[in-house]
Protein backbone atom coordinates (compact mmCIF):
# COMPACT_ATOMS: atom_id res chain seq x y z
CA UNK A 1 0.00 0.00 0.00
CA UNK A 2 1.15 3.63 -1.03
CA UNK A 3 0.25 7.10 -0.93
CA UNK A 4 1.29 10.12 -3.46
CA UNK A 5 0.89 13.36 -2.80
CA UNK A 6 0.12 15.18 -6.20
CA UNK A 7 1.27 18.74 -7.86
CA UNK A 8 -2.23 20.77 -8.07
CA UNK A 9 -1.96 24.59 -8.21
CA UNK A 10 -3.29 26.21 -5.00
CA UNK A 11 -4.18 23.00 -3.13
CA UNK A 12 -2.87 19.42 -2.59
CA UNK A 13 -4.57 16.38 -3.91
CA UNK A 14 -3.91 13.07 -2.48
CA UNK A 15 -3.94 9.75 -4.01
CA UNK A 16 -4.31 6.23 -2.41
CA UNK A 17 -2.87 3.21 -3.94
CA UNK A 18 -3.85 -0.17 -2.62
CA UNK A 19 -4.45 -3.94 -3.85
CA UNK A 20 -7.86 -3.48 -2.86
CA UNK A 21 -10.84 -0.08 -2.55
CA UNK A 22 -10.51 -0.56 0.88
CA UNK A 23 -6.68 -0.47 1.21
CA UNK A 24 -6.71 2.55 -1.94
CA UNK A 25 -9.09 4.37 0.48
CA UNK A 26 -7.03 3.83 3.74
CA UNK A 27 -3.80 5.20 2.10
CA UNK A 28 -5.40 8.43 0.89
CA UNK A 29 -6.72 9.27 4.17
CA UNK A 30 -2.56 8.39 5.01
CA UNK A 31 -1.75 10.57 2.41
CA UNK A 32 -3.87 13.52 3.38
CA UNK A 33 -3.08 13.72 7.35
CA UNK A 34 0.83 13.19 6.08
CA UNK A 35 0.24 16.46 4.25
CA UNK A 36 -0.92 17.95 8.00
CA UNK A 37 1.79 15.71 10.09
CA UNK A 38 4.72 13.84 10.36
CA UNK A 39 2.65 10.23 10.57
CA UNK A 40 5.86 8.58 12.30
CA UNK A 41 5.16 11.33 15.10
CA UNK A 42 1.65 10.49 15.64
CA UNK A 43 1.14 7.81 18.36
CA UNK A 44 -1.93 5.37 18.28
CA UNK A 45 -3.64 6.48 21.50
CA UNK A 46 -6.78 6.43 20.75
CA UNK A 47 -9.40 5.36 18.06
CA UNK A 48 -12.39 6.34 16.34
CA UNK A 49 -15.17 4.91 14.02
CA UNK A 50 -16.47 6.35 11.14
CA UNK A 51 -19.84 4.52 9.40
CA UNK A 52 -21.01 6.47 6.46
CA UNK A 53 -23.11 5.78 3.38
CA UNK A 54 -22.47 7.13 -0.20
CA UNK A 55 -24.63 6.92 -4.22
CA UNK A 56 -20.97 6.15 -5.69
CA UNK A 57 -17.62 5.19 -4.95
CA UNK A 58 -16.09 8.61 -5.69
CA UNK A 59 -19.07 10.41 -2.87
CA UNK A 60 -17.75 7.38 -0.81
CA UNK A 61 -14.35 8.74 -1.07
CA UNK A 62 -15.40 12.51 -0.30
CA UNK A 63 -17.13 11.49 2.57
CA UNK A 64 -14.38 9.42 4.44
CA UNK A 65 -12.11 12.19 4.08
CA UNK A 66 -14.42 14.56 4.74
CA UNK A 67 -15.30 12.65 8.24
CA UNK A 68 -11.77 12.22 9.17
CA UNK A 69 -10.87 15.79 9.09
CA UNK A 70 -14.32 16.63 11.04
CA UNK A 71 -12.95 14.12 13.67
CA UNK A 72 -9.94 15.91 13.82
CA UNK A 73 -11.96 19.05 14.52
CA UNK A 74 -13.70 17.76 17.16
CA UNK A 75 -11.62 15.54 19.18
CA UNK A 76 -8.48 17.59 18.18
CA UNK A 77 -7.06 14.93 17.01
CA UNK A 78 -4.44 13.56 14.63
CA UNK A 79 -4.23 10.32 12.81
CA UNK A 80 -1.62 8.08 10.97
CA UNK A 81 -2.92 4.10 10.63
CA UNK A 82 -6.30 3.27 8.82
CA UNK A 83 -8.96 0.42 8.22
CA UNK A 84 -11.81 0.67 6.15
CA UNK A 85 -14.28 -1.66 4.71
CA UNK A 86 -16.29 -1.32 1.81
CA UNK A 87 -19.53 -2.79 0.38
CA UNK A 88 -22.11 -1.98 -1.60
CA UNK A 89 -25.91 -2.73 -0.69
CA UNK A 90 -29.34 -1.87 -2.53
CA UNK A 91 -29.18 1.38 -0.86
CA UNK A 92 -25.65 2.86 -2.99
CA UNK A 93 -22.03 2.32 -1.18
CA UNK A 94 -20.98 1.89 2.42
CA UNK A 95 -17.75 2.14 4.08
CA UNK A 96 -16.87 0.92 8.07
CA UNK A 97 -13.97 3.03 9.04
CA UNK A 98 -11.31 2.67 11.70
CA UNK A 99 -8.68 5.73 12.51
CA UNK A 100 -6.17 5.81 14.97
CA UNK A 101 -4.04 8.57 16.48
CA UNK A 102 -3.81 10.77 19.37
CA UNK A 103 -4.58 14.03 19.99
CA UNK A 104 -2.42 17.38 18.58
CA UNK A 105 0.13 18.15 21.19
CA UNK A 106 3.25 20.42 20.56
CA UNK A 107 5.89 17.48 19.74
CA UNK A 108 4.07 17.27 16.26
CA UNK A 109 5.44 18.10 13.40
CA UNK A 110 2.66 20.42 11.98
CA UNK A 111 2.43 20.90 7.72
CA UNK A 112 -0.37 22.30 6.35
CA UNK A 113 -4.02 22.37 7.47
CA UNK A 114 -6.49 20.53 5.27
CA UNK A 115 -9.60 22.31 5.01
CA UNK A 116 -11.49 19.78 3.17
CA UNK A 117 -11.89 17.06 0.60
CA UNK A 118 -13.20 17.87 -2.63
CA UNK A 119 -14.57 16.53 -6.10
CA UNK A 120 -12.22 18.36 -8.26
CA UNK A 121 -9.55 15.72 -10.06
CA UNK A 122 -11.89 12.67 -8.21
CA UNK A 123 -11.33 9.27 -9.29
CA UNK A 124 -11.52 5.76 -7.97
CA UNK A 125 -10.81 3.18 -10.01
CA UNK A 126 -9.02 0.12 -10.63
CA UNK A 127 -5.77 0.32 -12.61
CA UNK A 128 -4.16 -2.98 -13.73
CA UNK A 129 -3.50 -4.56 -10.20
CA UNK A 130 -4.02 -1.81 -8.41
CA UNK A 131 -6.88 0.28 -7.14
CA UNK A 132 -6.59 4.24 -6.76
CA UNK A 133 -8.83 6.56 -4.89
CA UNK A 134 -7.64 10.26 -5.40
CA UNK A 135 -9.06 13.95 -5.39
CA UNK A 136 -8.07 17.32 -4.49
CA UNK A 137 -7.91 18.62 -0.38
CA UNK A 138 -8.32 22.09 0.15
CA UNK A 139 -5.85 24.21 2.03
Amino acid sequence: MAYEILDHEADAGVRGIGGTLDEAFAEAARGMFSLMADLAQVQERGEVTIDIRADTLEGLLVAWLGELLRERDVRGMLFSRFEVRIGQDEGGWWLEGRAWGELIAPRHRLGVEVKAATYAGLRVERRGEAYIAQCVVDL
